[in-house]
């Protein structure tokens, strides 16, 4: 099945015309396929099932609740970076023995909320998050506070300094190998000047100061270099240095039995042309197998990016002396990737025919004319049959709340419907309340049925925890 598709001139998802679903939830509306999600995910693993690994999906990407309790009754474990993002999927039914929680800047609660529910591997990103963890942990071991989940790779325990038989949690050490991935400057995360990781150069010095953290079992080597990478190069590049590095490690008798190299590999939205994760793994698991870990895989953005869109509703035309306008009820607010990162995602009339033929009276038929006549003189070969050179933007009070810039689309009407593509990745995650708007309905497809997976929030919403003083 055709995740989303044309059948008699209306957009669908599987088998359900997204006309349909916006007559009962309104617009904006994001509507993702959960068997698009499923084949994704499925792809991911069979393309590294010749090696021991665990795929975590990097729950930033889409946290919804529906979204990741598809993602892990499948199998699939969690990558997780807030205490948030924890609750999430241990709601959601996430393993926490598949859990691993990375990120820059954990806190204390957040830590010892990890540790309470027992995830497989924490990773930490500086000496002091190591003393951060280690003093945690002693002191919740002592208080009978700790997880259940398995402390070392294998379940087993260690024996600690005191002689007795005890639980040690599971660390990995994320390294920055300064290397350039050819992303957005916003999304590269393993270059020398971004905050992530321990510099690739001290990394020897930390791991072998890591034995004074005697409640720390430090067994894993973490990297992620950064997101919509469209290139296996930075990949191979990051393998080998890790590769080096554990190599070396192992030579002065410290283990290293978990290699986590993290996600970023990048989906189309416009004329990229990324690697598949056949292609990636063809390319790294010959520097990666010969060490012999287990390695965990982090995709986010390619499980769920192109299994989702965004539909929204034409509010206004808008014919301005330079642009015209398709003035649209979805902004910022609810796609901020344009804004944030200057990205491109294909946006496409719900209803095809509309690109042939005009819902207006004749009066305005006319008037529309004579308004492409005086624009056509004044934007010489930007016309197009049928079509117009327009900005799709939203409401929001900003220049920057747009979702397409010099877009060819037909001069659609009030109420007609726009679907902004591959809207599954870091967008309903990264949306906001600003200028005080409710947050979009989400809704979920599987073959002909859907059903909503989040209701749209309402006023009341906006306001709900606040006081007066």
């Amino acid at each position: 099945m055709i995740t989303f598709n044309y059948t008699g001139g209306l957009l669908h998802c599987e088998g359900v015309p997204v006309r349909e679903i916006t007559k009962r939830t309104g617009t904006p509306v994001y509507i993702y396929s959960k068997n698009k999600i499923l084949k994704n995910l499925a792809e991911y693993g069979k393309a590294f099932s010749s090696v021991p690994h665990l795929l975590c999906y990097a729950v930033k990407a889409n946290t919804g609740y529906a979204v990741c309790k598809t993602i892990f009754s499948a199998g699939a474990g969690a990558e997780v970076a807030s205490g948030g993002e924890l609750y999430r999927v241990l709601k959601a039914g996430a393993d926490p023995r598949k859990i691993v929680f990375s990120g820059a800047g954990k806190t204390r609660e957040e830590i010892e909320f990890a540790i309470r529910n027992g995830v497989l591997l924490i990773n930490a990103e500086s000496v002091e998050e190591l003393s951060l963890i280690n003093t945690l942990a002693g002191r919740m071991e002592r208080a009978g506070q700790t997880g259940g989940a398995p402390r070392r790779a294998g379940g087993t325990s260690r024996v600690g300094q005191a002689g007795g038989t005890r639980q040690k949690i599971l660390v990995g050490i994320r390294v920055n190998p300064d290397i350039d991935p050819h992303t957005h400057r916003h999304i590269t995360t393993g270059k020398s000047e971004n905050k992530f990781g321990i510099p690739l150069p001290f990394a020897m010095n930390v791991y072998r100061g890591s034995g004074q953290y005697s409640n720390l079992s430090v067994e894993g080597v973490h990297c992620h270099i950064g997101s919509q990478i469209v290139s296996t190069k930075p990949f191979v590049e990051m393998c080998m240095k890790l590769s080096s590095l554990i190599k070396k490690l192992r030579s002065t008798g410290i283990p290293v039995k978990w290699t986590d190299i993290g996600g970023g590999l990048g989906i189309k939205y416009k004329d990229e042309s990324p690697p598949s994760p056949t292609e990636l793994a063809r390319k790294i698991l010959p520097v990666l197998k010969p060490l012999g870990t287990k390695i965990i895989l982090e995709p986010g953005r390619y499980i769920v990016g192109n299994a989702g869109i965004l539909v929204t509703k034409v509010i206004y035309r808008k014919r301005g002396m330079q642009k015209n306008f398709l003035v649209v009820d979805a902004g910022m607010t609810d796609l901020i990737r344009p804004a944030l990162y200057d990205a491109y995602h294909e946006i496409s009339p719900v209803e095809k025919s509309l690109a042939g033929r005009r819902r207006v009276d004749r009066v305005q038929a006319d008037r529309v004319q004579a308004d492409r006549v005086r624009v056509g003189r004044m934007q010489a070969g930007r016309m197009q049959v049928g079509r117009m050179q327009v900005d799709v933007v939203g409401p929001i009070c900003e220049t920057s709340d747009y979702l397409g810039w010099d877009r060819h689309l037909p001069w659609l009407p009030q109420g007609a419907l726009l679907a902004v593509s591959c809207a599954g990745a870091y967008s309903s995650s990264m949306s906001s309340t600003y200028n005080s708007r409710p947050r979009a309905t989400e809704v979920m497809v599987d073959g002909a049925v859907w059903k909503i997976i989040r209701e749209r929030e309402d006023y009341g919403d906006l306001t709900r925890g606040e006081r007066t003083g």
